[in-house]
């Protein structure tokens, strides 16, 4: 059974099982060693550092059950993934599993906690995960949410699932449902929001998206789902997966999402901190998929955060 992680100071020889079958060698490396600059997974490639069964390969190579793959050192400096996480942590992820079954599970990610771990973060929701569970040899994330986003997160136990759900995600057969606090109300009930995204990184280093007719296709539907004061609790539809996409979305609507530091209204947020508001007001609430394997339909909901409803109640009441 080959580790999810190896120990990158030395050499590595992992024997590929038939969860870990049929991806590409470059994506499998990449899922090994997160964090890890993709120049270098490639020029290791390149290089014939790495190898299956003693021989180079390209990189569009597809790994098969039983190929022995050499992999060596790629980090240059280590930040080993700790193999133990606090009681605290613990308890408080096993509380917040929604679904679990031998194809996958559905967890009630807490905000503030990124999915993986990554060049600035030590210790993510997969990397406790696989703490907490050592004997599932397959855990992978079947999407993203933001570090400050909370809510339903999928994860499979097996190459299969991870496969379904994600051809189902592409396809656009999950529907995928937040909550989300918008500056104001909307002009209408329903709105339909087709602005294309593109990532750009200012010269700070900063990651910001913005609406670019040369971006990538997306396509958000806001919901009027609770007039509040100065506010409004809005259901949000996502029929694509970019990054930050609602947040910049109800921005370009002039509705940005509370608590946003980001894209969001400064004035607003101070006063929604007022209120109680110490986060990102946007909640992966529900998912509606078809099973991995049985394609039984499932409907899965995380409730909203107390924090998060308690600002709810202190709008209602003022």
């Amino acid at each position: 059974m080959a580790a999810h992680k190896p120990q990158s100071q030395k050499v590595q020889f992992l024997e590929i099982d038939a969860n870990q079958a049929g991806q590409r060698i470059d994506n499998f490396l990449l899922s090994l060693e997160k964090g890890v600059p993709k120049s270098r997974i490639y020029r290791a490639l390149r290089k014939g550092e790495v190898r299956v069964n003693k021989g180079r390969i390209k990189q569009t190579y597809k790994l098969q059950p039983g190929d022995l793959v050499r992999v060596p050192p790629l980090r240059v400096s280590e930040k080993n993934v700790p193999d133990t996480i606090s009681d605290s942590l613990r308890e408080a992820l096993l509380a917040s599993i929604l679904f679990e079954d031998d194809s996958m599970l559905v967890i009630n990610k807490p905000a503030g906690l990124a999915v993986h771990a990554g060049s600035q973060i030590q210790l993510g929701l997969i990397e406790a995960l696989r703490v907490i569970k050592p004997q599932q040899s397959f855990l992978e994330l079947v999407h993203r949410l933001d570090r400050d986003t909370s809510g339903c997160l999928m994860v499979a136990k097996s190459r299969d699932s991870l496969l379904s759900l994600q051809q189902q995600m592409q396809s656009d057969r999950i529907d995928k449902r937040y909550l989300t606090l918008l500056k104001g109300g909307l002009d209408n009930r329903q709105q339909l929001v087709e602005q294309p995204l593109q990532k750009n990184t200012l010269s700070s280093g900063e990651r910001m998206v913005v609406v670019n007719p040369d971006g990538k296709k997306a396509k958000t539907l806001f919901l009027q789902h609770q007039a509040l004061s100065l506010a409004q609790l809005t259901e949000v539809k996502l029929f694509t997966g970019r990054t930050h996409q609602i947040r910049v979305h109800a921005a370009w609507l002039g509705h940005p999402v509370a608590g946003d530091d980001k894209y969001g209204d400064r004035e607003f947020n101070k006063t929604l901190k007022d209120y109680g508001l110490k986060r990102l007001f946007l909640h992966a609430w529900r998912l509606g998929i078809r099973h991995p394997l049985t394609n039984e339909s499932m409907q899965l909901e995380a409730p909203l955060p107390e924090n998060l409803k308690t600002v709810i109640d202190k709008l209602q009441s003022s």
